[in-house]
């Protein structure tokens, strides 16, 4: 029988507990600060869309910084320099969501969903890729707009672009759209009018100077609905973010 002096037995206790302190929770919650960047239209953006309710629900050690603008789409976010600003926060994670804007008629602002906004999304997967983060898509978040008690779906082309994109490029995808369609449809107009901004900067232009009737942008209630619902997909999709967004089930 091989002995083992007191001091190598002492030695390697240390190195046990050393090994089991570095597997505890307080040393497993030194680690890397995470940084997410969402980028899109007024439907992510802060003063009307889900992205303030997202980022009220991540955990100290994450810095969620929102750069949705109101009124963009893919073409002018970048043609206006703003998907530059966008990718110079250098993040680990990026959520990009675009749609709405992107099927206005304005040359500023108009893609083909299935040319130039598929390119201008697998353009934001590169640029994401190349500095090192990963890039999220998410199909766009659905109007609450119906027709005979029919909810009205007007964003499928760019949907639709924005799963296949995605597909292709093997990057995650959150399909906001679908997840939304199928909450709305389980409503009717006066229950989806609940979720109404009304006020939004954009709403009078939208809506014939009728703020109240603003179905495209989110108040307080919304904001915090479908940010969780985003928040929720994305731990699912990306299991390494489960400690750092808080996402319980929508209520």
């Amino acid at each position: 029988m091989v002995k083992i002096g007191w001091t190598k037995f002492a030695a390697m206790g240390i190195l046990v507990g050393a090994m089991v302190a570095a597997l505890s929770p307080a040393a497993a919650a030194v680690r890397k600060p995470v940084k997410i960047v969402l980028v899109g239209d007024s439907t992510v953006n802060a003063e009307g869309g889900w992205g303030k309710g997202f980022c009220a629900i991540v955990t100290a050690h994450v810095t969620c910084r929102n750069e949705a603008l109101n009124g963009r789409s893919t073409k002018s976010f970048i043609d206006e320099g703003d998907w530059a600003r966008a990718l110079a926060d250098h993040g680990d994670y990026y959520l990009i969501q675009f749609g709405h804007n992107d099927q206005k008629p304005d040359v500023k602002r108009h893609t083909d969903p299935d040319t130039t906004y598929a390119g201008n999304l697998r353009r934001f997967i590169s640029d994401v890729r190349s500095i090192g983060g990963v890039p999220v898509i998410l199909t766009p978040l659905s109007r609450r707009n119906y027709k005979d008690g029919v909810l009205i779906q007007d964003l499928t082309a760019y949907a639709d672009a924005a799963r296949r994109v995605a597909s292709e490029e093997n990057v995650t995808l959150i399909d906001l759209n679908a997840m939304s369609v199928k909450l709305l449809e389980g409503m009717t107009q006066a229950q989806a009018d609940a979720f109404d901004a009304a006020g939004h900067p954009d709403a009078k232009a939208e809506n014939k100077g009728q703020a109240k009737l603003d179905r495209t942008h989110l108040n307080a209630k919304g904001q915090a609905f479908f940010g969780r619902m985003v928040a929720e997909e994305l731990v699912r999709e990306r299991p390494e973010l489960n400690d750092d967004v808080v996402a319980t089930p929508s209520q």
